[in-house]
């Protein structure tokens, strides 16, 4: 009945489900919360000015590592870089820094090696 497995009720389905609904729910709520409590906090003003350019160069260092033995290998995956940096500061416009690195590295990789 329900389409469930034989042996499980629909009230054992709905006693795993609410809590893990609720959980949910907290768990997106939680950070908001903090937020306001947390305002006009040194260290995390510091924080969050900081992570987003921590995020990136991990991002970025990873990428690179990963693509020793990739399609291109480092001098692709550097070129993208190179594009997205330049891109970036031209005109500082995240979206196409990102979408012309990405089309810069796409198109070394799949035509020139």
């Amino acid at each position: 009945m329900y389409g469930l497995p034989e042996g499980v009720t629909l009230t054992q389905v709905f006693a795993v489900l609410i809590p893990i609904g609720v959980i949910t729910v907290l768990l997106r709520w939680l950070p908001f919360a903090f937020v306001t409590a947390l305002k006009g906090n040194q260290f995390f003003g510091l924080l969050g000015r900081m992570m987003p350019v921590g995020v990136m160069v991990v991002l970025v260092v990873y990428t690179l590592f990963g693509q020793q033995s990739a399609p291109g290998g480092i001098p692709a995956a550097l070129a993208g870089v190179a594009v997205t940096l330049g891109l970036h500061a031209w005109k500082r416009d995240s979206g196409l820094s990102i979408l012309g690195g990405t089309l810069a590295y796409m198109g070394l990789v799949n035509l020139v090696f």
